[in-house]
């Protein structure tokens, strides 16, 4: 039995090298290369300033307008750069506009504080501190 178990652990090089090939032809087969790169949508850019007092000149940059239709693109709200809600906590939000007029002078919708006789004599007394039950 222990005579089994010491073959089995003790490998040649041949099927080493066998075993390590595969695994290659293993971890190849699922690689892909991915060389289109853009920028993410939702995360915001931070341009960090020269220090002002460096002597250096800035370099002259050329402007890419495919990046810069990209980079303002990334700054507009949601409802601008999508025709429709993409997720369902966009769903919540994505009308903001009210559906009906709300008219402050309506008594039936607009529940406001109304000070009566016994409010302003009870604010009156705290203000003075004196406890009213």
């Amino acid at each position: 039995m222990e005579q089994t178990k010491s073959k089995k652990e003790t490998k040649d090089m041949v099927q080493q090298d066998k075993i390590q090939i595969e695994t290659i032809k293993k971890e190849r087969k699922d690689r892909r290369l991915f060389t289109e790169f853009s920028l993410n949508p939702r995360m915001k850019l931070h341009v960090l300033p020269d220090k002002p007092m460096a002597r250096k000149p800035s370099e002259v940059v050329t402007e890419n307008v495919d990046f810069l239709k990209a980079f303002h693109q990334t700054c507009k709200e949601p409802t601008s750069k999508y025709s429709m809600p993409q997720t369902e906590s966009m769903e919540i939000g994505w009308i903001s506009t009210p559906l009906v007029h709300f008219d402050r002078s309506d008594r039936r919708l607009n529940f406001t504080r109304i000070g009566t006789d016994v409010t302003k004599h009870k604010e009156m007394a705290l203000r003075k501190g004196e406890k009213i039950k």
